[in-house]
């Protein structure tokens, strides 16, 4: 079995190069809520700090190469609030069966607060 990376020569790493665009792909992954950093550079094979290094330098402008992605995470996305007169109304539903016996509970979501203490005595 060979053991010896392909990276290596004369018992020494090489050092890899990235395109632009490689970085700004990368880059873009990690502004995606709910993903982290290391997990975006376990994925691709790189080292967690070289690619905070390329996050950050992307937020700074600091390097041109990088501006797309610094372009996305910056993008302005709109979103429509709902006017609360136009919602409709909305109940907290609940079905309690205990043995044979059901019981169908609606509560109305305004008075979620009571509705919370209150199943919290009951499951007592």
């Amino acid at each position: 079995m060979d053991t010896i990376r392909s990276d290596l020569r004369d018992g020494r790493q090489r050092r890899r190069r990235h395109s632009d665009e490689f970085k700004s792909q990368v880059v873009a992954e990690c502004s995606r809520p709910g993903v982290s950093i290391a997990a975006v550079a376990l994925h691709h094979g790189l080292n967690a700090n070289l690619l905070r290094r390329w996050v950050t330098q992307a937020g700074s402008g600091a390097d041109e190469p990088l501006r797309a992605a610094r372009t996305a995470l910056e993008a302005f996305v709109p979103v429509a609030i709902e006017n609360h007169a136009e919602v409709a109304v909305c109940n907290i539903d609940v079905e309690i069966k205990r043995g044979p016996m059901s019981v169908k509970i609606q509560w109305p979501m305004s008075a979620a607060a009571e509705f919370g203490a209150w199943l919290r005595e009951l499951l007592r």
